[in-house]
């Protein structure tokens, strides 16, 4: 099975779905992950930009991510890219991937990179070309998917869990790559932070921790 995670930032794609990422990479799948965006300056330093790149390798290297796609679009700044241009970029890169799984943002994360990344995500993965995709899922994101004004459009209402009882230290390793990312607990972006809400979906389904999705489209064949 080809795995395609695209994430906003570095780091959403170990929050959202590290244990997965791990577990899928343990079973001799492709992983894939996409990153959007990237620091930019004058909004960010030249040795934050070299850092970042280097924790993401770190990261990565924890969970076996098998191929990275940096797109390098700016941090914090995607709503001043048309969405087309968008749209366009993540077609291509589901048309390279081919992938079967399909992980993205929650559309109702409170940043708005989440939300735009979402959308053309959800252009690039309508079921109308050649290749169609037989599984997508949103991910939730520490501080992100829980931080936004309550209402229905926003809820993540998770339908889907995967075990990561055995990837949770992957997880919690690959977490400790993003060091500049990391806060002190409480904080939510806490290794305690991450690890009680791994635990909290797990014991919703009976087991020690979890992952928690939303499935937006599954084909069966």
């Amino acid at each position: 099975m080809t795995v395609l995670v695209i994430a906003p930032h570095p780091d959403d794609e170990i929050l959202g779905c590290g244990g997965v990422i791990a577990k899928r990479a343990e079973a001799g799948d492709d992983v894939w992950v996409c990153i959007v965006s990237e620091g930019k300056r004058p909004m960010y330093s030249k040795e934050f930009i070299k850092e970042e790149f280097r924790e993401m390798q770190i990261a990565h290297s924890n969970v076996g991510v098998g191929h990275f796609i940096r797109v390098a679009l700016p941090t914090a700044r995607l709503d001043t890219i048309p969405q087309y241009k968008l749209n366009g970029i993540l077609t291509d890169v589901v048309d390279t991937v081919q992938p079967d799984e399909v992980f993205i943002p929650h559309r109702g994360d409170m940043h708005r990179d989440h939300q735009i990344v979402a959308d053309a995500a959800m252009v690039a993965l309508r079921p109308n070309r050649n290749h169609k995709v037989k599984r997508v899922l949103a991910y939730e994101v520490l501080s992100e998917t829980d931080w936004n004004i309550p209402n229905t459009q926003n809820a993540f209402i998770p339908n889907v869990y995967e075990d990561i009882t055995k990837q949770i230290n992957f997880k919690l390793m690959a977490m400790e790559g993003y060091k500049s990312q990391l806060r002190e607990y409480p904080a939510a972006r806490s290794l305690e932070g991450i690890k009680a809400l791994a635990v909290h979906r797990g014991v919703t389904v009976g087991t020690k921790y979890a992952e928690a999705f939303m499935l937006i489209r599954e084909v069966a064949v």
